[in-house]
């Protein structure tokens, strides 16, 4: 083989091989996030059940975008979620609030958990990156009730939680409000305000304490 060829094959294949490797490797740095994951739990996912619902952020479900429920971090954080067990990643936005089940940091949508190999096992073990951290946390919520007794404001909860699982009860030691939500906004929040109104529920729209 001539050299001006054999040097283009070497090349060729030293290229080939520079390529697949950059294609199935993890990227070595995270923006804001260094090497070190922001936490490292258990995740689980939702999909269909709450198709075109309503988010704590305001904004309706989809299953099939890459977004997750997370218990306290900004709406919009973008973060790069790690399974432990098989080194899959995916980069996801925090849009809700979740999971509300114990032992649990994260739930991701049905796409996201696709991407990871996490649908059939239904949780594993994950380590969170953070990516981008999101905006101003949210300032508005949606009140249904207070009262004096916390037994009372659980049970409305429970029963609000049917229609709306990030239902709360916030207490400062004399009320328990009974909450529904978290927003960015005030007009998400008087969207649901409306809707609880047309189940027969009066609520109204507070700043989030």
């Amino acid at each position: 083989m001539p050299r001006p060829l054999r040097a283009a094959v070497v090349l060729t294949v030293f290229c080939a091989v520079l390529t697949g490797c950059s294609a199935n490797q993890r990227p070595t740095t995270r923006l804001g996030g260094g090497l070190q994951p922001l936490e490292k739990g258990t995740a689980s996912w939702y999909g269909n059940q709450f198709q075109g619902k309503r988010t704590a952020s305001g904004e309706r479900f989809n299953m099939h975008e890459l977004t997750a429920a997370h218990p306290s971090l900004p709406f919009g954080t973008l973060l790069d979620v790690k399974n432990v067990r098989n080194g899959k990643s995916v980069v996801v936005r925090v849009n809700d609030r979740g999971p509300f089940s114990k032992n649990r940091i994260l739930d991701l949508s049905y796409a996201a958990a696709r991407e990871i190999d996490l649908v059939l096992a239904g949780t594993t073990q994950v380590e969170l990156y953070l990516v981008e951290e999101g905006g101003v946390p949210p300032h508005y919520t949606v009140q249904v009730a207070a009262f004096g007794e916390e037994a009372r404001a659980l049970a409305l909860k429970a029963e609000l939680a049917r229609y709306y699982p990030e239902t709360t009860v916030k207490s400062d030691g004399t009320w328990n409000r009974v909450q529904v939500g978290s927003f960015a906004d005030r007009s998400h929040a008087e969207t649901v305000r409306r809707e609880l109104a047309a189940l027969g529920i009066g609520s109204i729209v507070v700043a989030a304490r």
